[in-house]
């Protein structure tokens, strides 16, 4: 069986963003929000979070009857292990490969590359 690129799955990135641009919330809250674009069944959002919990990417805590998620890692973090782990799988650990696809990549805006080549002038 072959490995993903990534440890999370589209959904599970999805919810991830919710949960940290709330801070906090419930299955329901989180449904309600991917509900604005498309429909998901309250059950998988639920075992989608509780996966997350299981994966160490989120925290709960039950207040009565309810599951009150939050992360459990910040966003920068999870977004600099996910990169990293790109990075390693798809580049073989070569960043500067990396930025060369990202920089020479056709649909990236010139303002995209030059905020790009600023970054890297400042470091």
């Amino acid at each position: 069986m072959r490995k993903s690129i990534s440890p999370l799955g589209d959904t599970e990135l999805e919810i991830l963003h919710h949960v940290w641009e709330l801070g906090e919330a419930t299955v329901a809250d989180v449904q309600e929000r991917i509900m604005q674009d498309r429909k998901v069944a309250y059950t998988t959002v639920m075992t989608i979070m509780r996966n997350l919990n299981k994966k160490g990417y989120l925290d709960y805590d039950k207040r009565g009857v309810t599951y009150h998620y939050r992360p459990a890692q910040s966003a920068d973090k999870v977004k600099q292990n996910l990169v990293s782990t790109f990075l390693n799988k798809v580049f073989k650990g070569n960043a500067g490969a990396l930025v060369q696809n990202l920089v020479e990549a056709e649909g990236i805006s010139d303002k995209d590359r030059k905020e790009i080549e600023q970054i890297i002038r400042k470091m």
